[in-house]
């Protein structure tokens, strides 16, 4: 496909804004990111869509286009969604390359772009019937599961889509259990490159290849996995394997516009019933036109991040929530992202242990970015104001763990983790310093355990008998760590008021 024929699509409303004498180029591919350096996952001769989000300065552009140059691609398509228009230095830094610069308005999605490019090349090579038969697939109710079966019949592979969270989006056979999919999620986030072959202890191979990648972030992406090595495929396998990515990629595209719609609902209804402005009937009934069921009880969820980039909160917390079994939306208010799920108290415990657990497997990918979120109890929608202050009291509390990714809820708000989280740090590190200094340095001197036995000791409720069990030790090996430990700090572990301050500089840490 040449991208003049592209450019020609009436329907499109694409405008040249860079290379008039460049519309002879072939199109082989089609790949969209908001990486500020995609050029490792490019190969030569795509069309690159980009939303803009990687440019926070003028100065960016010069390096994202000088990478898609030096790979060799088509031309850039830029929407302007982003920033309202296509700035003037990425207009210069493509006319100083040499690559082709088209404008895509606002109201075309990328999703119709793909598409458009993907029929076309399937119709040059002469498989434009499968191909309609994929996207008849998805757009008829069928979903990721769909296109994946027909994909797999012609793969002679079964395939899956995980996301970063190590949930199952669709596939063409039974998952992989849940280790196996943790440690996929693990290759995929930390690889250099895509496609990956991903092998497991029994010498299984797995190919991981990026599927659709929102605001350059991989904790915001879909991954195609297929059985098999990629690296031992033949062109026309390893052809239909990209097509197929390229094909989830577009709905996960259309998921993605469905959730900015709600959200656009959703963002002024939360923030108006978070400072009362609305009544509860109204928003009741506001709630039902997005799918909630009146009177169903209601949780919310508060979540920040520190570092990774602009916007991460809300995907991220957009990944943890539509992969939940409960109703959820996800609104911005500021630099904070909000969630509204909606289930009864044994769904909500079973979303929330989902939820959990995503967040482990998210950790694994923030780099040095940190993510903190609070979860409310159950309210009604009369008090869904009082959830949200609840969900950002436990998100506070949060934050004082250690760790790149952690969560509170309401009921730890009741109890003295909520005054420890209001200690301020250089408190927190000198009361601790002066009960536990002492055991650390002890440790640290003669690879002890004696920090480990105290919490064990006090975790026990000073059953000597218990703790000497739970750290496999005889009981006089105990009592002689225990005599230690007063000597060491001067505390009587005998007192309750003893053990309180030691128990607290424990949870200090």
């Amino acid at each position: 496909m040449l991208l003049r024929t592209l450019l020609e699509a009436a329907d499109l409303h694409l405008a040249l804004l860079v290379g008039s004498d460049q519309l002879d180029r072939p199109i082989r591919w089609i790949y969209t990111t908001d990486l500020r350096d995609p050029s490792r996952y490019l190969s030569g001769g795509e069309l690159v869509l980009t939303g803009l989000v990687w440019r926070r300065r003028a100065e960016d552009s010069e390096e994202f286009v000088a990478a898609l140059a030096a790979a060799g691609v088509t031309a850039l398509a830029a929407g302007d969604a982003e920033l309202g228009a296509v700035p003037a230095d990425l207009v210069e830094a493509c006319r100083r390359h040499g690559v082709p610069l088209l404008g895509v308005p606002v109201d075309v999605s990328f999703a119709t772009i793909t598409e458009r490019v993907v029929l076309a090349l399937a119709g040059e090579r002469g498989e434009l019937d499968w191909h309609r038969r994929m996207v008849a697939a998805a757009v008829e109710g069928g979903g990721p599961s769909a296109v994946l079966k027909l994909g797999a019949a012609r793969l002679g592979a079964d395939c899956w889509v995980l996301s970063p969270s190590g949930r199952v989006v669709g596939g063409s056979a039974p998952p992989p259990a849940a280790a196996r999919r943790r440690s996929l999620v693990q290759q995929f986030l930390h690889a250099d490159r895509l496609p990956k072959t991903a092998r497991d202890r029994a010498g299984g191979a797995m190919s991981l290849l990026p599927s659709a990648s929102r605001a350059g972030q991989r904790l915001a992406s879909w991954f195609l996995v297929v059985e098999g090595d990629h690296e031992q495929w033949d062109a026309a396998t390893s052809a239909t394997a990209t097509e197929l990515a390229t094909l989830i990629a577009l709905e996960r595209s259309r998921r993605e516009e469905r959730q900015r719609l709600e959200s656009r609902l959703a963002g002024p209804l939360l923030l108006s019933a978070m400072h009362g402005e609305v009544e509860a009937t109204e928003v009741d009934a506001r709630l039902g036109v997005l799918g909630f069921a009146r009177g169903e009880p209601l949780c919310v969820l508060a979540a920040t991040t520190s570092g990774g980039g602009p916007g991460l909160a809300p995907i991220v917390l957009g990944e943890l929530v539509h992969g939940a079994p409960a109703r959820g939306l996800v609104a911005v208010a500021g630099q904070e992202a909000l969630a509204l799920l909606s289930a009864d108290a044994e769904g909500l415990a079973a979303a929330l242990e989902e939820i959990a657990e995503a967040v482990r497997t998210v950790e694994q990918g923030l780099g040095d970015a940190r993510l903190v979120v609070g979860v409310s109890g159950l309210a009604t929608v009369g008090g869904l104001r009082a959830a949200v202050e609840e969900a950002r009291q436990a998100r506070r509390l949060a934050e004082h763990r250690p760790g790149r990714a952690k969560v509170a809820t309401a009921a730890e708000l009741a109890s003295h983790l909520l005054l420890l989280a209001t200690v301020p740090d250089e408190l927190r590190r000198s009361f601790r310093a002066k009960l536990l200094g002492p055991l650390l340095d002890y440790d640290g001197a003669h690879k002890g355990e004696l920090v480990q036995t105290l919490r064990v000791f006090l975790d026990c409720a000073g059953s000597p008998t218990r703790s000497a069990a739970r750290l496999h030790v005889h009981v006089n090996t105990l009592r002689y760590r225990l005599s230690r430990i007063e000597e060491l700090t001067g505390r009587d572990l005998g007192s309750f008021h003893d053990r309180v301050d030691l128990y607290l500089a424990l949870e200090l840490g």
